[in-house]
């Protein structure tokens, strides 16, 4: 399969300013993400989407491409991850006139992933011809089942359709997952009919050990404690 990857970071960044380029054990936090996807034999383009000329610059530094740079409007604050996805698909196919099969999507705040995780989503893809989608998951830690809602002065539970879940043991708590931002990989029709998922999302599963998720100054401090092993 003909697969891209795109990396999406945007200039603008309100808990760390311009922390796609933040250094992160003395290199930028982007170039992680670019360096796993260039690892993978699987990965035909790494390509990186970005509105700032400065991180498209440091992104070629780190040998990803930026053959084009993301229109405005799909770099504002409250822009969803769909339409930048599926401007980068259509932008790519034009510009380099091949049909991609599937898009794999890094984000910068995900630097240290766990080895081999683009082969085991392609496999599973490669195993279930009507999936829509693959995307990284772990177990929840707070369980749904456990969460209240504001309820005039009062709270009840978010779960209604089981009777007390917040009451029940935690052995019978049903797996609950929530998504990590490792990876993501999207089959190009599913782009096409309007979603990044679809309806059929298959889950690669990580443990919470390995998970890093750059959100605020405090995590990249602990993303260098953990590289530095302490």
């Amino acid at each position: 399969m003909n697969i891209y990857t795109v990396i999406p970071a945007r200039g603008g960044s309100k808990s760390i300013p311009l922390k796609n380029i933040r250094h992160l054990h003395g290199r930028p936090l982007i170039h992680y993400s670019i360096r796993y996807s260039l690892a993978c034999p699987l990965v035909k383009q790494t390509v990186v989407s970005t509105d700032s000329e400065q991180i498209a610059a440091i992104a070629r530094q780190e040998g990803a491409q930026v053959p084009f740079l993301r229109p405005a409007e799909l770099a504002q604050d409250l822009t969803p991850d769909f339409p930048v996805f599926q401007h980068a698909l259509l932008t790519l196919e034009q510009l380099h006139q091949e049909r991609i099969d599937l898009l794999l999507l890094l984000r910068p705040t995900s630097p240290l992933r766990p080895p081999g995780l683009i082969e085991r989503a392609v496999a599973l893809l490669e195993q279930h011809p009507e999936a829509t989608s693959v995307r990284s998951v772990a177990l929840a830690k707070e369980h749904p089942y456990r969460q209240w809602q504001a309820d005039g002065p009062y709270v009840r539970g978010v779960e209604e359709r089981v009777h007390e879940p917040y009451n029940l043991p935690r052995q019978l708590l049903p797996a609950r997952y929530f998504q990590t931002g490792d990876l993501e990989v999207v089959r190009r029709q599913t782009l096409l009919d309007g979603s990044i998922s679809g309806t059929r999302v298959l889950p690669l599963l990580i443990d919470h050990e390995q998970m890093v998720d750059i959100d605020h100054e405090s995590d990249l401090q602990d993303a260098e404690r953990r590289i530095h092993g302490v």
